[in-house]
């Protein structure tokens, strides 16, 4: 085998196994948002963090949604100031609390001018569920009314 041949394989194997750009900031607190989600359900399925996860209020991450900063940081300083020193010692609530650091960081100090809310239902992070946006319900009655 020609050795250029076996250079030109190898240069071609590493750049398919690296990203082809690295994260932006919108895809990484995509990213995050998933990855604290996913650890939020471990954290109240696990029978070593269930009663840790008591205390833990109900949210659901989306960062399109202008009131996630309010409630990543009243979320976080639960999670900071948990009533039980052996809930806050734990690994799994060490990570958490790591990640629900780091995406409220990239959310208000390093990418607040790149990230778009496209609705502030507050109710919608507490609950999961989001109501209709009112301009498009507006809409909609004033076409009917033609």
């Amino acid at each position: 085998m020609r050795p250029g041949l076996v250079v030109l394989l190898c240069v071609f194997s590493c750049a398919l196994r690296s990203e082809c750009a690295p994260p932006t900031c919108y895809s990484r607190a995509l990213e995050l948002s998933r990855e604290i989600m996913t650890l939020l359900d471990r954290v109240h399925t696990s029978h070593r963090t269930k009663t840790c996860a008591e205390v833990l209020p109900t949210i659901f991450i989306d960062v399109h949604n202008a009131c996630i900063t309010n409630k990543l940081r009243d979320f976080l300083y639960v999670v900071l100031n948990h009533p039980s020193q052996s809930c806050r010692e734990k690994p799994r609530m060490k990570v958490l609390k790591g990640k629900i650091q780091n995406l409220y960081n990239i959310i208000t100090r390093i990418c607040y001018r790149d990230l778009v809310f496209f609705t502030d239902d507050c109710e919608a992070i507490d609950t999961g569920h989001s109501r209709p946006y009112v301009a498009e319900d507006r809409l909609q009655i004033l076409q009917e009314e033609r």
